[in-house]
C-alpha cells in the first residue's frame, strides 16, 4: 500500500515519485484493450484517469509557477479536463470512452514529461505552494481508488469474469471491533489538525447528539443474503420513495456484482467469479439498499457526525474495509467558503443530491484517510467499496 505521510528524510519529490508511481502499478496487468472501456456515465477509461492526473499538475503548477514550461499538447486540456468550468471547455464525460486517440503510449509518454518537469520544480519549490502540492497529491489518490474501482467494473461487467493481479483483498472477511458508544452532548466535529484536509472538512463547529451505540462491525454478507431471502427487494415497505423506483427501474436484486448461479451466489472480484464470501462485509451497495436493510432489522444508519465522534473517541472502533453510508446529506460546514479560482471547484459545487460516506475502504491508498474526511456520491451509486454499518436507537 502507499503510504503518502512524510518522515523526516522524506522529500517532496520523493512523495511525488512514490503517488505517480502507484498510480502506474494499478495499472500494470491491464492489457491495451482495458485502457480504453467506458461502460456507464460514471466509470471513466484507465487511460483517462492517466491523462487526468497528469494534466493536474501541468494545468495547475507547471503552467502557472515554472516560467517557460511548454504544455506537452495543446489539445489535451479539452481531454483530460474533469469539471473545471474555470479552466475551458472538455470532452463530455460520457464520450471519454469514444477516443481511441490520445494512444496509451501517448498518455504514458505525457505523464514521463510532467514528471520530469515537476521533479525539476518541485527540487526549488517555493513554500507558499504547499497547500497546491498537497492538493495534487491527494487528488491523485482519490483517482488511484477510482482507477481500482473503474477497472472492477469494467472487468465485472465481461462476460468473461476475467482474474487480474490488483492487490485489493475486496472479498476479504473482517476483523470485527468493538461497539462504540456516542454520549448525550455536544461534539466537536471538523478537522483540527495540522496536515493536509480537503476544504470540505473545514469548519469546527459543535452538534448535539443523543446517546447512540455505533455496531462493532459492518454487515456482512450472510446478514444481507438473508435480506434478500426475506424478500427485501420485493417489499416497498423498507424502501425510501426514490429507492424503490429505482430497484424497479433498474430490475435490482442484490448488490453490484452478485449473480445467481445453479441457485447459490456468486461475487466477481479481482480474483474472478467465486461463491459469495458470508463473514466477509458486504460491498458494492447504493444508499438505497443500506438504508432499506436498515429498516428491515429496525435500526438505521448513522449519521456522519455520529459515525466522526464514534471514530475519534472510541480507538478499537475498526473502520477502513468499506465506505460506510451515513444518514447525512452531503452539505457544507458553518463558515464554509468556496476557495478563488479553479481550485475551488473540487468540492462546494457538489454540494447538492449527494450523501456522506465516513471511513476508507480496501481501495484506499495508504494514508488518505482519516476520521474527518467526507466521501460523497449520489443514493443510488453503487460501484465504489460501500458498506453498511448499523445504530440501533
Amino acid at each position: 500500500m502507499l503510504v503518502l505521510n512524510p518522515s523526516a528524510t522524506d522529500s517532496l519529490v520523493d512523495r511525488y515519485q512514490r503517488v505517480r508511481a502507484h498510480t502506474e502499478a494499478i495499472c500494470r496487468h491491464l492489457e491495451t484493450e482495458d485502457y480504453v472501456v467506458q461502460p456507464t456515465a460514471d466509470v471513466s477509461p484507465p487511460k483517462w484517469h492517466l491523462g487526468h492526473t497528469t494534466w493536474f499538475w501541468e494545468t495547475f503548477v507547471l503552467v502557472p509557477h515554472l516560467p517557460g514550461y511548454q504544455v506537452f499538447h495543446e489539445d489535451f486540456s479539452f481531454v483530460f479536463n474533469s469539471y473545471y468550468e474555470s479552466v475551458g471547455r472538455r470532452v463530455l464525460r460520457t464520450s471519454r470512452g469514444n477516443l481511441s486517440r490520445p494512444t496509451v503510449a501517448d498518455i504514458y509518454r505525457y505523464r514521463a514529461h510532467v514528471d520530469a518537469h515537476m521533479s525539476r520544480f518541485l527540487n526549488e519549490a517555493d513554500p507558499a505552494l504547499a497547500p497546491l502540492l498537497d492538493l495534487g497529491l491527494h487528488h491523485e489518490q482519490q483517482h488511484q481508488e477510482l482507477l481500482i474501482t473503474d477497472i472492477k467494473y469494467i472487468l465485472g461487467h465481461n462476460p468473461l469474469f476475467p482474474a487480474i493481479e490488483i492487490p485489493v483483498p475486496d472479498d476479504a472477511s473482517q476483523a470485527t471491533g468493538e461497539a462504540a458508544m456516542v454520549p448525550e452532548g455536544v461534539h466537536t466535529i471538523g478537522y483540527q489538525g495540522n496536515g493536509f484536509c480537503f476544504d470540505n472538512e473545514l469548519g469546527v463547529h459543535n452538534v448535539y447528539l443523543n446517546q447512540t451505540i455505533l455496531a462493532g462491525a459492518l454487515i456482512t454478507n450472510a446478514e444481507y443474503m438473508a435480506f434478500i431471502e426475506a424478500g427485501g427487494y420485493q417489499n416497498f415497505r423498507y424502501w425510501l420513495s426514490d429507492g424503490w423506483a429505482w430497484v424497479n427501474a433498474q430490475h435490482v436484486q442484490a448488490p453490484l456484482y452478485w449473480h445467481r448461479v445453479d441457485g447459490h451466489w456468486y461475487v466477481y472480484t479481482f480474483d474472478g467469479l467465486n461463491p459469495v464470501e458470508p463473514d466477509a462485509p458486504v460491498c458494492h451497495v447504493s444508499y438505497y439498499e443500506a438504508d432499506a436493510f436498515a429498516r428491515w432489522r429496525g435500526e438505521r444508519l448513522p449519521t456522519e457526525f455520529e459515525w466522526e465522534t464514534a471514530a475519534v473517541r472510541n480507538e478499537s472502533f475498526r473502520w477502513g474495509q468499506r465506505w460506510e453510508w451515513t444518514n447525512s446529506a452531503y452539505l457544507p460546514y458553518p463558515g464554509f467558503t468556496t476557495a478563488e479560482g479553479a481550485v475551488g471547484e473540487y468540492n462546494g459545487k457538489f454540494m447538492s443530491g449527494q450523501m456522506v460516506l465516513r471511513g476508507a475502504s480496501v481501495a484506499t491508498p495508504d494514508g488518505h484517510a482519516r476520521p474527518t474526511y467526507r466521501n460523497f456520491f449520489q443514493p443510488d451509486k453503487q460501484w465504489q467499496f460501500t458498506g453498511i454499518r448499523l445504530t440501533k436507537n
